[in-house]
């Protein structure tokens, strides 16, 4: 087959996939900027919470303890279950001075769906539960987070909310890009969703459920991929994921390109495999009008962003090289993608150090690469160096000017 036909297919296959994933996004950040937070009215009653944290090899789980217990709701309405799995015992210790249920499992494969399965069987019989909410290790919570997600369930109606994830921390490039894909992800799959009246997407953390509900499926997770799993069951059983915007949870980003590359590559897998699993479903939920599931599905089948851009980036510098006039529609793509991730990304996140993060992204994703690896980890060495360099010119003046 000749060349240019074979570069043609390819280039406008992958052209037709990137679009329709961008197509995907465009529409659902424009509907988050519809997005309206509603008060949540005060309400009298006051359900009983059984909080479940999960924890391997974090030691940041002492503080998340430590957030929980330190509410203005009742304490005598809420109980702390700790699955510290491959904690140091250090950590375990400590957690065990804590007025909280600790279980230590010695899991020869853990998952997350195993930590959580044993905390809901090592549950006393005689207590009586209404919500179960469900935090990771590094997450901190406000005073009045029981306060205010008792009141957002009670107006909520639904059996499943999703909490507000925002960074703790944000004192790295990587960091500061984990916090910008999080708010990325909140205004995409979240504020877009609920603005036209679609479910929320679930984040793993940060999210509760009705306690009945939790424990007659959380049986049925087998993978390590459990809140993909408890979405396809809650779209099955037609159960509606509502959002509070102004219900926090700070959580801890990866600080390391290598973690945050493996993060993404575990949810990237973790996509797919649902995907296959549940792809069948797609025509009845169509037919039966099943937004909320068929949404779900079709969300599944998308190219990740991170993915997405590099595909963007890679085809936009190549085809000028081939043949240029190919390039125009990937550059205008590329355009859309920026307007697309601007719209998405909070004012907050846009201080002095945005252009920095905005910069180093490319070489993040190149040390995913591992061809590009060693070439981003030289581009950052001297950039280092480059930056040693400048404070050292700028200590010097400033001794002279003393002098």
């Amino acid at each position: 087959m000749d060349f240019w036909i074979i570069l043609y297919i390819i280039d406008w296959v992958l052209f037709g996939i990137v679009t329709l994933t961008a197509l995907y996004l465009l529409f659902f950040t424009v509907m988050s900027l519809f997005f309206r937070k509603n008060e949540i009215p005060k309400t009298k009653h006051q359900n009983r919470f059984i909080i479940l944290i999960t924890s391997y090899k974090n030691k940041g789980v002492v503080q998340t303890v430590h957030s929980v217990l330190g509410q203005t709701y009742q304490q005598r309405l809420f109980d702390i279950s700790v699955i510290s799995d491959h904690n140091d015992e250090m950590t375990n210790f400590r957690l065990a001075q804590e007025p909280v249920t600790l279980l230590v499992p010695n899991f020869e494969k853990s998952t997350r769906a195993k930590a959580l399965q044993l905390a809901i069987n090592n549950l006393p019989q005689f207590k009586i539960y209404d919500i179960v909410v469900i935090l990771n290790a590094g997450n901190v919570v406000e005073p009045e987070f029981l306060e205010n997600l008792n009141a957002a369930y009670e107006s909520a109606g639904t059996k499943a909310i999703q909490t507000h994830l925002l960074s703790r921390n944000r004192d790295t490039t990587v960091s500061r890009l984990g916090a910008v894909f999080e708010e990325i992800n909140n205004s995409i799959f979240r504020r877009g969703h609920i603005a036209i009246g679609l479910s929320a997407g679930l984040q793993g953390g940060g999210c509760a459920f009705n306690f009945d509900w939790f424990r007659s499926n959380i049986f049925n997770i087998k993978s390590a991929w459990e809140d993909k799993e408890l979405e396809a069951l809650l779209m099955r059983q037609h159960v509606y994921v509502d959002y509070f915007d102004q219900v926090y949870v700070y959580d801890e980003k990866t600080r390391e390109a290598k973690d945050f590359n493996r993060e993404r590559g575990r949810w990237i897998k973790a996509q797919y495999l649902i995907l296959l699993r549940n792809i069948h479903y797609l025509p009845m939920a169509l037919l039966n009008r099943q937004y909320n599931w068929a949404d779900k599905i079709i969300q599944w089948m998308l190219i990740p962003r991170m993915v997405m851009v590099a595909i963007i980036i890679f085809m936009s510098i190549i085809l000028p090289m081939i043949y240029t006039s190919l390039a125009f529609k990937w550059w205008g793509l590329f355009a859309i993608t920026l307007l697309i991730f601007a719209m998405a990304t909070p004012d907050y996140l846009v201080d002095e150090k945005w252009d920095i993060t905005f910069f180093k992204t490319p070489l993040v994703l190149m040390k995913s690469i591992p061809g590009l690896s060693k070439i981003a980890d030289f581009i950052e060495r001297k950039e280092l160096e480059r930056e040693k360099k400048k404070k050292e010119k700028e200590k010097n003046k400033k001794q002279k000017r003393k002098k």
